[in-house]
Parts: structure tokens; C-alpha cells; sequence
């Protein structure tokens, strides 16, 4: 049951990004606000992924993770 939880809550905090990208002129892939819900999210879905026995969902979020993390490095050096 909090294996469900935690993934619920780690898609929440993806589908929140993606809707504040489309409705937020100002919350967009170029913030790190977008990039933290993105890492956090990929994180909670990545241990949940694992939990199933998930493979090709583990590698998705994990990918998402490493993705979400470089831009983010990339934001907070300008």
C-alpha cells in the first residue's frame, strides 16, 4: 500500500510540472522549480517502478532523473 502511495505522489509531482508548464507563462523546463518537481517525482517512480519489478519503467524515470538533474546543474550555474 505506501508503494502506491509513494508512486501516486511521484506522478503527481510529474503532472504537476507538466501543467504548470502549460498554464504558468512564467514555470517552464528553463526553471528549476520544473526540474525539482521532475526530479523528485522520476525519484518516487523509480522506487516504485523497482518495487513492481519494472524494468523498462525503471529505465524511463531514470532517464527522466538523469535529464531533469544535468538541466538543473545547468540553471543554477548561470
Amino acid at each position: 500500500m505506501i508503494d502506491t502511495i509513494i508512486g501516486t505522489v511521484g506522478m503527481l509531482f510529474i503532472l504537476t510540472a507538466f501543467i504548470l508548464d502549460e498554464f504558468v507563462k512564467k514555470f517552464n523546463p528553463n526553471t528549476a522549480q520544473y526540474n525539482i518537481l521532475n526530479i523528485i517525482g522520476s525519484g518516487l517512480l523509480i522506487y516504485y517502478s523497482y518495487t513492481l519489478d519494472s524494468w523498462p519503467f525503471f529505465i524511463l524515470n531514470l532517464v527522466w532523473l538523469i535529464t531533469a538533474g544535468v538541466k538543473l546543474v545547468r540553471i543554477m550555474k548561470r
